[in-house]
């Protein structure tokens, strides 16, 4: 005996003929009626659909160079740093203060109201009025 000489032990179950009438409705399992209901693929392309929608899309911005700012307080960064040491975001990142972004050191933003009583150095951060005032106050020096 040969493998073409096999045949199923078993029956296959009758096929179901659809669209006739029947116990199925006036549908007969094919939908409702419209553009889904007839034969063959009349539907209208999707991507085309997107291409010709795509130029109405005003005011889509999507610029993920430009980082935003990680925020970290003052007097965070009088606990971890000692007295006129240099502070930068690369210092930052090391301290575990703030984490990268996308693999990159993001901008850092320094916000902060309440006074410290040691002078700390920074440098490359954004400030808030209030936190460069409030190192100022403590005999700091700010480099932008």
């Amino acid at each position: 005996m040969q493998s073409h000489q096999l045949s199923p032990n078993h029956r296959y179950p009758d096929k179901k003929r659809v669209g006739r009438g029947g116990k199925r409705g006036t549908y007969s399992g094919r939908g409702g009626k419209g553009q889904t209901a007839r034969a063959g693929r009349k539907l209208r392309p999707i991507v085309r659909d997107i291409l010709k929608r795509y130029p109405k899309l005003r005011g889509y911005k999507n610029n993920p160079s430009v980082l935003k700012p990680q925020v970290i307080n003052i007097t965070k960064i009088a606990k971890v740093f000692d007295v006129n040491q240099v502070i930068n975001p690369r210092s930052l990142l090391d301290h575990k203060l703030i984490r990268r972004v996308n693999g990159k050191i993001p901008p850092v933003k320094v916000l902060g109201s309440k006074p410290i009583n040691k002078p700390l150095n920074i440098q490359g951060c954004i400030f808030s009025q209030s936190a460069k005032d409030v190192v100022e106050k403590a005999g700091g020096t700010i480099k932008i």
